[in-house]
């Protein structure tokens, strides 16, 4: 096997279409007239928009090269921490194209979608099974929207008991929307910090926790990786003073089938579909993020809600307790149908060694570079771990560099300086999808990079090299982005 897996032959500029095409030229061709001609009314008439003139043979070379520019899940390993960037079967795209789905328009009224207001209303009840919470709505687009129509729940309920609370707890292990989530409901957020173990300590919460306090937000497993083994206890402790605990479910790829939020004290929890059940995020394409809850907290749930009837499905809009909608549409629906192929072709026994595999696959790179990285907290992790840049300072190597090294290794980068509760983190997710041999090939490549830390320093500030666009000026880009080239 080749010592790079980066760049080494040929990488293929492309210049705007716009300085490509030539007047006259034509990628199709019209079959001839058989009716008169008949010119359009000038006040249809304009200059048009400015399309070049492009032959087929360039558009395809043109898209054809700019896909190779790209780096995603399906070209190589994508080690992302907290982000859960795992291959996924193709069949579930293949669900999600079929036209009875893909062509279907969000104002068809219900007799003309029983299609797809039945598969929503199986994929609810199958999230209420995973997740250990009886009532679900799939209305947020994402992971943060989700966190949102959460907060509004613990709004509404707060409002329902006759006393509103002005503050929420937020571990600093918590994923980095929780606090803006919360500030968009009015909740002030207080920072809850972690013990040395990396997890929550309940004596922490209890000191926090009063009547003034709407609850906590907690991610388990957090954002270290560690699973919050006390979360029971934290649970007890916030219900006691008539909070709310609010349960960052972006992590469920660890815990699938292995532990259900509803029954260790969560009474609210959101799924990112888009990271655990199918569909990666990257790129900024559409997510769902939708939120589970415990009975007594159904009513509030955004409205129109799947209800069936008669064996019929509708939309019903009959529950006056609602924080109201919170999309204009029923969420992302394609990303739904995604999430629904994924969970019935992999059923109970499949997702359950989805996420043993995951938690296998993560301790194992945190084992083969133990000693190579400083490893933040040496206890198994989850699905994800947590380095830092410690054993590289007297070097005078930074996280930054490493991972900017790592490209020209033909690898993505994995999640640096994320959680910043670790200095210098590198957060690394191999997820369940990773062979033995693609991570053993991943940890030589992280280890041969250490070493040229110690050797050739030179080359990994100034790297990457074998990439189509090189060291960039990060502050200059920022302030001056190119959007075009």
């Amino acid at each position: 096997m080749n010592e790079f897996l980066g760049t080494s032959g040929l990488i293929l500029n492309e210049p705007l279409l716009w300085e490509r095409g030539k007047k006259g030229r034509a990628a199709y061709s019209l079959p001839a007239r058989d009716v008169p001609e008949s010119p359009l009314p000038e006040a249809l008439c304009g200059a048009g928009p400015d399309f070049p003139d492009l032959a087929e043979v360039e558009v395809v070379r043109h898209y054809t090269r700019l896909s190779t520019w790209n780096y995603g899940v399906d070209t190589g390993f994508y080690p992302l921490g907290s982000c859960t960037m795992k291959y996924n079967p193709k069949t579930n795209e293949r669900q999600a194209a079929l036209k009875g789905f893909a062509a279907a328009h969000p104002l068809l009224p219900a007799p003309l979608s029983q299609g797809a207001l039945k598969l929503m209303a199986e994929l609810e009840r199958d999230l209420a099974e995973i997740t250990g919470l009886p009532a679900v709505t799939l209305q947020p687009a994402a992971g943060a929207h989700g966190e949102l129509a959460g907060m509004l729940i613990f709004h509404a309920y707060h409002k329902s008991r006759g006393k509103q609370r002005t503050k929420i707890l937020i571990p600093d292990t918590a994923h980095g929307t929780n606090p803006a989530s919360a500030a968009l409901c009015g909740y002030a957020p207080v920072p809850v910090p972690s013990d040395g173990e990396g997890v929550i300590d309940p004596k922490t919460v209890a000191a926090l926790m009063d009547e003034e306090t709407a609850g906590i937000m907690i991610t388990n497993p957090n954002t270290l990786g560690l699973f919050e083994e006390n979360i029971r206890e934290i649970a007890r402790i916030v219900h006691e003073k008539g909070g709310l605990v609010y349960g960052d479910g972006a992590n469920m790829n660890a815990v699938l089938g292995i532990v259900r939020p509803g029954e260790i004290g969560i009474d609210i929890l959101h799924l990112n579909l888009h990271k655990t059940f199918s569909t990666p995020h990257g790129g900024g394409g559409p997510g769902a993020g939708p939120v589970a809850v415990r009975a007594d907290l159904a009513r509030f749930l955004p409205v129109p809600r799947v209800i069936e009837k008669d064996g019929r499905y509708e939309l019903c809009d009959a529950f006056p307790d609602s924080v109201g909608r919170v999309m204009a549409f029923h969420g992302h629906v394609g990303v739904l149908i995604r999430a629904y192929s994924y969970i019935r072709t992999m059923g109970p026994a499949g997702l359950r060694q989805a996420s043993r595999l995951a938690v296998l696959n993560a301790n194992y790179v945190r084992e083969r570079l133990k000693g190579t990285l400083h490893l933040a907290y040496n206890r198994p992790c989850m699905h994800e771990c947590v380095f830092s840049d410690a054993n590289q300072q007297a070097d005078g190597i930074s996280t930054l560099e490493m991972a900017k090294r790592l490209m020209d290794y033909g690898y993505h980068p994995p999640t640096i300086y994320f959680p910043l509760v670790v200095h210098g983190s590198i957060m690394i997710e191999p997820t369940e999808t990773e062979t033995k041999e693609d991570l053993d090939q991943f940890c030589a490549a992280f280890k041969a990079i250490v070493q040229e830390a110690k050797e050739s320093p030179q080359l990994l500030r100034e790297a990457p090299e074998r990439c189509k666009v090189t060291r960039l000026d990060e502050t200059a880009a920022a302030r001056n982005p190119c959007l075009i080239g």
